[in-house]
């Protein structure tokens, strides 16, 4: 073989090197996304925010006096009295016993309050009552929340107002 026909492979081999290179360089560089169609957008699932206030009861109560449904073994009374047990935090156990839909018992191992609801809606019910938990100069509000009340919220002061104490609660079971 000649100098002069190596020469010219040697040229031929460095540019077909150089042209691998830049195809495998160009190859690895990312494309770029394309922008989504208005069919695409509108066939995507969109969010729709949900309402705060809770669905209708579907619970059928009967509002009848327990000798008059004493044999009934479907039915059932509406006493108007529900207990449930909270754990709270910072901790504390509260006893809520809601005597009818305006009023609620609270009661701690510091004492025990009356609360009268203070608003209509009954996701937050807001009860409130004008003396503290052990019966002195004070207030304490009860906001509970959720279907079957189960999450609430105790806001309690003494005779310094301005120093309130907040507990977050949660129905045991």
């Amino acid at each position: 073989m000649n100098v002069a026909l190596l020469k010219q492979w040697r040229h031929s081999l460095v540019v077909t090197a150089l042209l691998a290179g830049a195809l495998s360089i160009t190859a690895c560089q990312p494309k770029q996304e394309t922008e989504p169609s208005l069919e695409e957008i509108i066939s995507e699932e969109q969010a729709v925010p949900m309402s705060a206030e809770p669905a209708e009861p579907s619970d059928v109560v009967v509002d009848a006096s327990a000798s008059e449904v004493a044999d009934d073994t479907v039915a059932t009374v509406n006493t108007g009295v529900n207990q449930i047990t909270y754990l709270c935090s910072p901790e504390l156990e509260v006893e809520a016993t809601y005597k009818d839909t305006n009023q609620v018992v609270l009661a701690t191992a510091k004492g025990s309050v009356t609360l009268t609801k203070t608003n209509e809606a009954s996701n937050p019910e807001v009860f409130e009552g004008a003396t503290a938990i052990d019966g002195t100069t004070g207030f304490v509000q009860w906001r509970v929340a959720h279907k079957d009340r189960e999450t609430g919220v105790m806001r309690t002061a003494g005779t310094d107002a301005t120093n309130v104490t907040t507990y977050e609660c949660k129905k045991t079971q």
